[in-house]
C-alpha cells in the first residue's frame, strides 16, 4: 500500500499553467527589458551512456521533474541526465547590444546550448547565473537546450536536506531548473551588479556599481527625489537629510535609480542597521537601529508539497510571510535553503526579519554522535579534523568557499536579512572558525551565528543552542561575550488527517492527539520555559517549525497550507509576551 499522498497548496492548485511564475524575478535590480521563459518545455531523462534521440514529454519549467506541477513526477538519479528543449523567438524591438541568458537556479550542474552550439556551463543548485548568447542568435525562432547531472546527496557538493531515499528530517531529492528563466536585452557597457549599504550613523547610503565607472544615482521616496549623486569609478554616497528607519513594525523602503549611459536600473533599500551590544541590565542583546530588539521566528524550510524547492507562485510566498508575522512573529529562519529573490523582497517589504542558513555539503556524518556529545552534553568537538563530519573532499571543502561567497553577494542588498549562519548542527562543518572570518570579510554589516545548535568552536557572536528534550536553561554568561540565542527548539507535532504526506509515519519532537492538548503544551513552553529565559539574557528564539514537511508534523501550518494548528489569537496573545 502506497503510505504517501500527493498534497497540493490552494496556489498550486489555481496556478496558471501557461504562465508560471511571470512576474519580474530579480527585484533587487530591475531594468525594462524582460522576457520570461517559463512554460512548458521539452525534456529527457536518460542514463549517461545513453544518447538523446528524442524527447519524453513535457515539463513545466520552473518545476522539477520530481514534483507534481511539473507535470513530470520523477526522480533524477545520480547515473541520469536530464534534457530539455524550448524554443524562442525575440519579440520586436527587444535586441539592443547584448542579449543575457538568466537562470535563478539550475541543480545542479549544466551545459547550455543556444541554436546547438555551447553557450555556457554552470554547476551550483542554489545560484543564479547569466550568459551572455549575444554571438548565437539567428534570426527568427532560436532553439534552447540544456543537459543537466544532479548527484544529489551521492556527491560532496550543497545540497540542503535534499536525499534520494527520503525519511524524516530530510525530504525529497530535486534537480534541474527550478527558478525562472529569462532573458533581457542591455547596451554594451552596461551595470552588471549594485551593492547598496546603508549607514544610519551617518545618514548615508553607499553604492558601488559592477560593470560602470561613471553615472548617476537617484532616491526616491514615493515620486519624491529626495538625494542624488553622481558616480566616479564606479561608486558614490548619497546623504539623506530625512529617513524613517526600516523596522519590522514600519519596514520603509527607498526606491534607488542608477544610470549610465543608455542603461537604467532600479532597486531599493531601508535604513537599518544589525549589530548586538549589552542592555541597560547588562546582557547581550541583538541589536536593531542601535537598540536591543528580540527576535522571535520560526524555522522555515522552504519546500512545498507541490512545488517541493519551488514555490507554486508569488502569493504562496507571500501567504507564508503573512502567516507568521499575523501571528506575531517577527523573524523567519532560511533553513539550508536559497530563496528565489522575491522572497526576500517580499520579507523586506512585509517587515520580516532573515536569518540565512548557508547550504550544508559534505558526507554523510555520526549525526547522533556528534548531536549528543555537541548538541546535549555541549563539549566543545574541534572541527579541524575533516573525517569528523565527512568533510574529507578537499575540492568539496573548495566549492563550499564559493557558495559561500556567492551566497552572500547575491543576497547582501536584502533589507530584512540580519544574519548569517554559515553551519548548523554539524552538517558538513569544518574550519567554522575561518569560514565565520570570510564571511565577515565579505559582510561586516551582519552578525554571524558560526557554528548552530553543535559543534561550537567558541567563535562568531553567538552562543547558539538547540534544546528540544531538555527545559531550555542557559548558562548564567558566556566566557566569550557572546550573544545568547534559542536557535532552534520546540518541533510539537500534531497530525491532521487530509493534511499529512505520509499517512502511516511521521517525524516530531514531541506528538500531541489533539489541537487542545498541542495548544496548551505550545502556551506553557512559551510561558513558563521562554520567557523566564529572555529575563535572564535570552536574545532570540526559532520555534520549529513554519509548516509540516513530508514526514515532519511539527508545523504551526499543514505541509499544503490549508490547516493553523494553531488558533490565530491564541498566537498572537502568547507572541505578545516573547519581548524585551
Amino acid at each position: 500500500m502506497n503510505q504517501t499522498v500527493q498534497l497540493y497548496t490552494a496556489f498550486g492548485e489555481t496556478m496558471d499553467r501557461k504562465k508560471p511564475l511571470p512576474e519580474y524575478p530579480r527585484p533587487q535590480l530591475v531594468r525594462d527589458s524582460y522576457l520570461n521563459l517559463n512554460g512548458e518545455w521539452d525534456y529527457a531523462i536518460l542514463k549517461k551512456e545513453e544518447k538523446l534521440t528524442e524527447y519524453q514529454g513535457k515539463i513545466l519549467v520552473p518545476f522539477s521533474p520530481e514534483c507534481a506541477l511539473s507535470g513530470v513526477n520523477r526522480q533524477v538519479l545520480p547515473e541520469d541526465v536530464l534534457y530539455y528543449r524550448t524554443v524562442f523567438t525575440l519579440p520586436q524591438g527587444f535586441k539592443k547590444d547584448i542579449v543575457l541568458l538568466h537562470f535563478g537556479a539550475v541543480d545542479y550542474a549544466a551545459n547550455i546550448f543556444i541554436n546547438g552550439k555551447k553557450a555556457g556551463f554552470h554547476k551550483g543548485g542554489y545560484f543564479p547565473f547569466t550568459l551572455d548568447i549575444t554571438a548565437l542568435l539567428q534570426d527568427g525562432s532560436n532553439e534552447l537546450t540544456l543537459s543537466v547531472t544532479d548527484p544529489s546527496d551521492t556527491g560532496s557538493q550543497s545540497k540542503g536536506k535534499q536525499r534520494l531515499r527520503r525519511g524524516g528530517i530530510f525530504y525529497t531529492a530535486q534537480s534541474g531548473i527550478w527558478q525562472t528563466v529569462w532573458m533581457e536585452s542591455v547596451p554594451r557597457t552596461y551595470i552588471r551588479n549594485v551593492m547598496l549599504t546603508p549607514d544610519i550613523d551617518k545618514g548615508t547610503l553607499s553604492v558601488v556599481c559592477q560593470g560602470i565607472a561613471t553615472g548617476s544615482a537617484e532616491v526616491f521616496d514615493g515620486q519624491k527625489q529626495i538625494a542624488s549623486a553622481k558616480i566616479f569609478d564606479g561608486k558614490c554616497e548619497l546623504r539623506l537629510a530625512l529617513y524613517e528607519l526600516w523596522t519590522p513594525e514600519n519596514p520603509k523602503l527607498y526606491d534607488i535609480v542608477i544610470k549610465s549611459g543608455e542603461d537604467a536600473v532600479k532597486s531599493y533599500f531601508g535604513m537599518r542597521k544589525f549589530g548586538t551590544g549589552k542592555d541597560a541590565q547588562g546582557h547581550m542583546r541583538l541589536m536593531l537601529n542601535n537598540r536591543p530588539y528580540f527576535h522571535n521566528g520560526l524555522l522555515d524550510q522552504g519546500y512545498y508539497p507541490d512545488g517541493l524547492y519551488t514555490p507554486p507562485s508569488d502569493e504562496a510566498m507571500i501567504f507564508d510571510i503573512m502567516t507568521a508575522k499575523k501571528t506575531g512573529f517577527n523573524m523567519l529562519r532560511k533553513h539550508i535553503k536559497i530563496e528565489p529573490l522575491r522572497w526576500y523582497y517580499h520579507c523586506d517589504r512585509l517587515g520580516m526579519l532573515v536569518w540565512q542558513d548557508m547550504i550544508n555539503g559534505g558526507g554523510r556524518s555520526n549525526n547522533i554522535f556528534l548531536g549528543f556529545l555537541g548538541g546535549i552534553l555541549n563539549m566543545k568537538i574541534p572541527d579541524t579534523c575533516y573525517s569528523l563530519c565527512a568533510r574529507k573532499d578537499k575540492a568539496g571543502r573548495e566549492e563550499y568557499y564559493i557558495d559561500a561567497e556567492r551566497t552572500v553577494r547575491l543576497l547582501y542588498n536584502s533589507v530584512s536579512l540580519c544574519l548569517w549562519v554559515p553551519f548548523n548542527e554539524s552538517w558538513g562543518q569544518f574550519d567554522a572558525l575561518k569560514a565565520c572570518d570570510f564571511v565577515r570579510e565579505l559582510d561586516a554589516t551582519r552578525p554571524i551565528d558560526h557554528a548552530s545548535g553543535w559543534l561550537d568552536q567558541k567563535g562568531g557572536d553567538f552562543l547558539s543552542r538547540h534544546i528540544y528534550f531538555t527545559p531550555v536553561r542557559f548558562p548564567a554568561g558566556d566566557a566569550y561575550g557572546r550573544t545568547k540565542i534559542l536557535s532552534e527548539f520546540g518541533g510539537y507535532s500534531l497530525k491532521l488527517d487530509g493534511h499529512v504526506y505520509n499517512t502511516v509515519t511521521s517525524f516530531g519532537y514531541r506528538k500531541f492527539k489533539s489541537k487542545e492538548s498541542f495548544a496548551k503544551a505550545y502556551k506553557k513552553l512559551y510561558l513558563e520555559q521562554i520567557v523566564p529565559q529572555i529575563q535572564k539574557g535570552l536574545a532570540a528564539t526559532v520555534y520549529t517549525q513554519l509548516t509540516d514537511v513530508e514526514d515532519e508534523i511539527n508545523g504551526l501550518l499543514t505541509y499544503d497550507r490549508k490547516e493553523l494548528k494553531l488558533d490565530a489569537d491564541t498566537l498572537r496573545q502568547i507572541n505578545a509576551k516573547i519581548k524585551l
